[in-house]
């Protein structure tokens, strides 16, 4: 039987338990997870593509058949080039639905080999957002409940005067 591989590819600007939840939880359903940190040069991302890859990996370095990286271009095209056979997305609310379709439409035309998977947040993160993470530190609040505490101080070394 072939190895099940899995793309989640994303952001992660910053990566919070909501992200690590769901690489978690696909890592039970495929033998391997690539999480690829997504360069889009039209977003402006508050850490580096590589400060984020260096955050998921100090999280994810004990689990076996999790790999991280980044990547540029379509992501079917790199999935393809992974050998992935499935894309993963996290869908919170029933805003992400009407995006989240439209990417897996796309996606299927593109390359009909590669399916999307979504899984739904536990419980706990299923509203979370990087982008309210961001502004919760910015203005002092705590933020312990939605990113580990390597990830909270990196976060606060961003906005020091706070």
């Amino acid at each position: 039987m072939a190895e099940r591989i899995a793309l989640y590819p994303g952001s992660f600007d910053p990566p919070t338990l909501g992200h690590f939840d769901l690489i978690y939880r696909a890592k039970r359903i495929f033998d391997k997870v690539i999480v690829a940190v997504a360069v889009n040069e039209a977003k402006t991302a508050l850490f580096t593509v590589e400060e984020r890859i260096k955050m998921l990996k100090e999280e994810l370095n004990n689990y076996p058949g999790i790999e991280v990286t980044s990547f540029g271009g379509l992501t079917v095209e790199f999935a393809k080039k992974c050998g992935a056979q499935a894309l993963i997305r996290g869908l919170r609310a029933i805003s992400d639905f009407e995006y989240e379709l439209s990417l897996a439409i796309n996606n299927q035309k593109l390359e009909p080999s590669i399916d999307t998977v979504c899984l739904m947040p536990s419980d706990p993160y299923l509203l979370l957002r990087s982008r309210q993470v961001k502004e919760i530190v910015k203005f002092g609040g705590r933020v312990s409940h939605y990113v580990p505490p390597k990830i909270e101080k990196k976060l606060r070394e961003k906005f020091p005067n706070i």
